[in-house]
C-alpha cells in the first residue's frame, strides 16, 4: 500500500512514516501544502494522511481540491485542531476520517486499515512514464520490446521517481522512502543506485534519463531524439 503523508513538522512526519513502514507500507512525504496537493492530485496513493495547518495551502483546501478534481483517494485529516467545528468542516469538505494529535500508533494503523476496507483497497500494478513501463509485481522494467529486471533498491528508487516524475526528489527523501527513516544510509548510497539505473536506462535505449539538480535532488527527464 502506498500512503501520502503531508505534515510540515518533519519529526511528526518521520514518526508517522516509521509507523507505516513497520506495516510494510510505502510512504511518500511532503512538508507543505502545495507539494502535498500536487502529489495528492496524481491519484497514485491508496491513502492520504494530511495535517491541516500547513504552509501555503491548508489540509482542508487540499481535500476540497482533490474532490473537485475527482480524486477519491481515502483521506485522513490528522491535526492538533480538536474542536468539533474543525472536525465537522474537515468531513464536510470531503475527508473520510479525522483524528487528533497526539495520537496512538495502533489507532492510526487501525483507521488506515478501515479506510482501505471501506473503499476496497486499490492496488496499482504498473507505472508508466513516456516509453517506460514498470511492473510493480515483478520489478521488471519495460521499454518498447525490451525489458530488464531491477534489483530491490533500483526498483524502489525508480518507482519513487516515476510516481511523480515532474517533481524533484531529494536524496533525503529517497533514503527515507527506500532505506527507511532509521537507516544509516548516506548520499553516496543513493548515488550508486542512481548510477546503476542510468546504465539500465541506457541499455534499454530509453528516451528517459535521470537528471541531477545540483544540491537539490533528482527528477526524470525526456531526452531529445
Amino acid at each position: 500500500m502506498n500512503i501520502l503523508v503531508v505534515d510540515d513538522e518533519k519529526n511528526i512526519a518521520y514518526a508517522i512514516a516509521q509507523i507505516f513502514e513497520e506495516q510494510k507500507w510505502q510512504v511518500t512525504m511532503a512538508y507543505d501544502g502545495q507539494e502535498g496537493l500536487d502529489l495528492a492530485l496524481s491519484g497514485y496513493y491508496d491513502v492520504a494522511v494530511l495535517d491541516i495547518m500547513l504552509p501555503g495551502i491548508n489540509g482542508f483546501e487540499i481535500v476540497q481540491k482533490m474532490r473537485e478534481n475527482k480524486v477519491d483517494t481515502p483521506t485522513l485529516l490528522l491535526s492538533a485542531l480538536d474542536e468539533i467545528p474543525d472536525k465537522v468542516k474537515g468531513l464536510n469538505v470531503g475527508a473520510d476520517d479525522y483524528m487528533t494529535k497526539p495520537f496512538s500508533s495502533a489507532e492510526l494503523v487501525a483507521r488506515i486499515n478501515a479506510l482501505t476496507r471501506r473503499k476496497g483497497e486499490v492496488i496499482v500494478h504498473e507505472l508508466k512514464y513516456e516509453d517506460l513501463l514498470l511492473q510493480l509485481d515483478t520489478c521488471e522494467l519495460y521499454c518498447q520490446s525490451q525489458h530488464i529486471h531491477l534489483g530491490y533498491k533500483e526498483f524502489e528508487i525508480l518507482k519513487h521517481l516515476m510516481s511523480h516524475p515532474e517533481m524533484i526528489t531529494s536524496k533525503d527523501d529517497l533514503i527515507i522512502s527506500v532505506w527507511g527513516s532509521e537507516s544509516d544510509a548516506m548520499d553516496n548510497n543513493v548515488e550508486v543506485y542512481i548510477s546503476f539505473l542510468r546504465k539500465k536506462l541506457k541499455f534499454l535505449k530509453s528516451k528517459v534519463s535521470i537528471k541531477v539538480i545540483r544540491k537539490v535532488g533528482y527528477r526524470l527527464e525526456v531526452c531529445d531524439a
